[in-house]
C-alpha cells in the first residue's frame, strides 16, 4: 500500500480525496509548509511518503495580483520543493493557464495546447506545472502527472455554487457573465478519479491531463458551451430558487485580474489513458446541491 500524501487537505478537493482515502496523510499549511524546502524533504522522510496529490494553492486570482510573491511561493516554489523530493506527483493545476483568445479552432483546449496565461495567478500556475513536470526522467521510478481542471464545486468551502444559492434565497434577481465559456468541475468527482488514476501512474503515462464534468450534450456535433450564466441558471433551477438570472457581459462586469473567455477542456486524453468515466456537469451538481442540504 503506497504511502499518499495530501497537501490542501481542507480545501474543496482535498476534502473529498480525504474521504476517499482516510488512510493517507493530510496536511493544510498549518501541518506543512509547502513553501519551506527543509520542511517538505523532512516530512516526506519522517512519512515514508510514496506518493503525493498537491492540493494546495493560491486560488484568490485578483488578490494575486497584487500579491504576486505569496502567489509565487505557493503556485510555484510549493510545487518545486514537493517534486524535488522525487516522488510521483499529481499535481492540480487550472484552465486559466490558457487565454481562451481566440477560441482555439473552435474546439476545446487539449494539453498540448500552448499555454499563455492572462493573469498572476495563470502566470504562477503554470510555471508550477513546469516546475513539477522538470522532475520527470525518461524511464525513471518516480513519475508525476498535472490535472488542470476548472471552475471547482463541492458543498465545501467557497465556490461558485454555494455563492449562487446564497444570492438566490435572498434575492430576486442577479447579473452574471454570460461570455465566459467552460466547464463546471464537481470537486468529488475528480477525487474519485485521482483515486483511480494513482496505481497506474507509469513512466509513459507522465505529463498534463485535464479533467472536468462533461456536457450533458457534448456527444453530439452541436454541444452547446457552458457560460457563468448558464452554470448559475442551472442552480437556480435545482436549488427551487425563484431568483432571475440575466445575462451581462465581461466589461460590464469589471474584475482585478483578466479572465479567460474561453476555456473549456478537453478530456479525452485521461479518459483514455486511464480508463476514466466522467460525469455531466449537471449530474455533479444535482449530487452536490444534495449534499449540501443533507449537512
Amino acid at each position: 500500500m503506497k504511502n499518499i500524501l495530501v497537501t490542501g487537505a481542507n480545501g474543496q478537493l482535498g476534502t473529498e480525496i480525504g474521504k476517499i482515502m482516510p488512510n493517507a496523510v493530510l496536511t493544510d499549511y498549518q501541518d506543512l509548509d509547502i513553501t519551506n524546502a527543509d520542511a517538505v524533504n523532512k516530512f516526506v522522510e519522517k512519512y515514508k511518503i510514496d506518493t503525493i496529490v498537491n492540493c494546495a494553492a493560491y486560488t484568490a486570482v485578483d488578490a494575486a495580483e497584487d500579491d504576486y510573491q505569496n502567489a509565487r511561493k505557493i503556485n510555484v516554489d510549493g510545487p518545486r520543493n514537493l517534486a524535488n523530493t522525487k516522488r510521483t506527483i499529481v499535481h492540480i493545476s487550472t484552465d486559466y493557464v490558457f487565454d481562451g483568445l481566440p477560441r482555439i479552432f473552435d474546439r476545446a483546449y487539449r494539453p498540448n495546447d500552448s499555454a499563455n496565461p492572462l493573469s498572476i495567478y495563470g502566470w504562477t500556475k503554470r510555471m508550477g506545472e513546469v516546475a513539477v513536470l522538470n522532475q520527470n526522467l525518461p524511464f525513471g521510478e518516480r513519475q508525476s502527472i498535472v490535472i488542470r481542471t476548472s471552475w471547482l464545486f463541492s458543498p465545501y468551502g467557497k465556490n461558485f455554487v454555494k455563492t449562487m444559492r446564497n444570492l438566490g434565497a435572498k434575492n430576486s434577481e442577479i447579473n452574471v457573465v454570460a461570455d465566459q465559456f467552460g466547464k463546471p468541475t464537481y470537486a468529488a468527482d475528480l477525487a474519485t478519479a485521482i483515486v483511480q488514476i494513482i496505481p497506474q501512474i507509469k513512466p509513459y503515462v507522465a505529463g498534463i491531463y485535464h479533467y472536468a464534468n462533461s456536457n450533458p450534450w457534448e456527444n453530439f456535433r452541436e454541444m452547446p458551451d457552458c457560460s457563468w450564466y448558464d452554470f448559475a441558471t442551472e442552480i437556480m433551477k435545482q436549488s427551487k430558487l425563484k431568483c432571475i438570472v440575466k445575462p451581462i457581459t465581461t466589461e460590464q462586469y469589471p474584475t482585478r485580474a483578466a479572465r479567460p473567455k474561453y476555456s473549456v477542456l478537453d478530456t479525452t486524453k485521461i479518459e483514455h489513458v486511464f480508463g476514466i468515466k466522467i460525469p455531466s456537469w449537471k449530474d455533479a451538481l444535482k449530487r452536490c446541491i444534495a449534499e449540501i442540504e443533507r449537512q
